[in-house]
């Protein structure tokens, strides 16, 4: 198969936006919207000059990736004085993810090689996205479980304050986790995909002897 499939890189887009504030919020979760962008072609050099065409960029400009997921928190926390003390009364980190993926317009046409190599590309962005998404959970949950176990204060002005703090560090251990995931990915992107491209092979070496 001819192109650049093997050249592209899964780079994803994360943004990152937190808002904190002294209200109830609903349980603490993970909310996912889904934009597709539209891949022309039927060849291998076709589909590669589209997606870096139509591709998502970063900060919208510079280089195109085939896929890419934007991170927003919403970290909402709840007070309570008793006159002496204030405490953390309740907290919830909820996590926004919209991803963007490829949309492939003119499978039809294209070869049954062609539609194998995509197919195998399009899971991988997939699941590099919903990577993203899974290392932006566990640092919510990270900040849910330390703003809990947050000592009392004499006054709300000083908790907000310390509930800052942590916030500002999850956030920044946030950003390097991902950057590093993204790096790693980089690196090993060929050696996985051929890797994912020969057992698709093979699995459809089995199908055609068994029919």
């Amino acid at each position: 198969m001819s192109g650049k499939f093997l050249a592209l890189t899964l780079t994803g887009l994360v943004l990152l936006s937190g808002t904190l504030a002294s209200t109830t919020a609903d349980a603490a979760s993970v909310t996912r919207k889904y934009r597709y962008f539209p891949v022309y072609g039927t060849t291998a050099e076709q589909l590669d000059k589209s997606l870096a065409k139509n591709g998502p960029k970063l900060n919208n400009g510079g280089e195109s990736h085939p896929g890419a997921t934007k991170i927003a928190f919403d970290a909402r926390v709840k007070y309570r004085s008793d006159g002496k003390y204030c405490r953390v009364s309740d907290v919830r980190a909820n996590v926004t993810a919209t991803i963007s993926l490829p949309s492939w317009q003119s499978r039809r046409r294209a070869s049954a090689d062609t539609r194998m190599v995509w197919d195998v590309l399009v899971k991988d962005i997939r699941r590099h996205e919903e990577s993203h998404i899974i290392i932006a959970r566990s640092h919510a949950s990270e900040l849910e479980r330390q703003i809990r176990s947050m000592r009392n204060e004499r006054d709300c002005a000083k908790l907000r304050a310390n509930v800052d703090k942590i916030t500002d560090r999850i956030f920044a251990k946030h950003d390097k986790a991902q950057q590093y995931f993204d790096r790693v990915e980089t690196i090993n992107f060929e050696s996985r995909f051929e890797n994912l491209i020969t057992k698709s092979l093979e699995k459809r070496l089995r199908q055609q002897k068994k029919s």
